[in-house]
């Protein structure tokens, strides 16, 4: 009998290069985690930012210094590795999205590894409500906001969400089943009138790929971990490390150990 973790046969494959795209639907039972690695010298602020604005920064773990290990999500997990894309900043400019980051590695920095909605979408499948960007095979929409985050230290920013269109009974049925699960962002934070939060354009996300609103349906925006990037982007720390949006860290966390009930 095989009792290796799902989320690491996923970690296997992606090493191998077995997987390159987004891993929506992947591990099904796993939790995912978004990434955000920096400096230690700001890694106090960035705890702080995040503890600050839980709903789109969910704190899973934190690595020590110059560590790549997050055992609590997996004993063989290694940040440097374990993702199909990641994103390399510096000074607030995306500069690469390599597969690998050994090479670019340093002795000072610290992962963070925050909770993600991909997570909770499980349970939704399991109560039937179709996730529109997994039947079409497509990363998850995700937009900038008008919301600002609350800021702490230097970091500061807007909060971004992801999107998912259900009719109005799946979405009174989403709420209800995401709120037990604020460890991967929880409830929505909005529904429907995009315009009130500061998308002006469903079609055109800021990340992610856009998917089909129909007539009968509300978009639903749940917070999101990618707004450390928009953060990022606004603050501009010297070097930083994050996820591509939508390749996620899969860890060997169960989503059942983070339901409230």
């Amino acid at each position: 009998m095989d009792r290796e973790p799902a989320g690491a046969r996923v970690r296997r494959r992606i090493r191998a290069g077995d997987l390159a795209g987004p891993t929506a639907g992947e591990a099904p039972g796993s939790v995912q985690a978004n990434l955000v690695v920096l400096p230690s010298a700001l890694a106090h602020d960035f705890l702080r930012f995040a503890q600050a604005n839980p709903r789109p920064c969910p704190v899973l773990a934190v690595s020590e210094p110059g560590s790549p290990r997050l055992p609590r999500l997996g004993e063989d997990l290694d940040v440097r590795t374990d993702l199909s894309r990641y994103r390399v900043w510096r000074h607030g400019e995306l500069v690469d999205e390599p597969t690998d980051v050994r090479d670019v590695w340093r002795d000072d920095l610290v992962a963070f590894a925050l909770g993600c909605s991909f997570s909770f979408e499980q349970a939704l499948i399991e109560e039937g409500i179709e996730l529109r960007h997994l039947t079409c095979g497509s990363n998850v929409p995700m937009y900038r906001t008008s919301i600002p985050c609350v800021p702490a230290g230097p970091f500061r920013g807007p909060l971004v969400v992801s999107m998912r269109p259900l009719p109005p009974a799946d979405a009174i049925r989403a709420i209800q089943v995401t709120s037990r699960f604020p460890a991967v962002h929880g409830a929505p934070v909005h529904i429907g009138l995009p315009e009130r939060i500061g998308i002006a354009d469903l079609a055109r996300p800021d990340y992610g790929d856009a998917v089909a609103v129909r007539d009968g349906e509300l978009p639903v925006f749940w917070a999101c971990g990618v707004t450390p990037q928009a953060v990022i982007a606004e603050v501009r720390p010297e070097f930083c490390i994050t996820h591509a949006p939508g390749y996620m860290l899969v860890t060997d966390l169960r989503n059942a150990a983070l339901s409230l009930g």
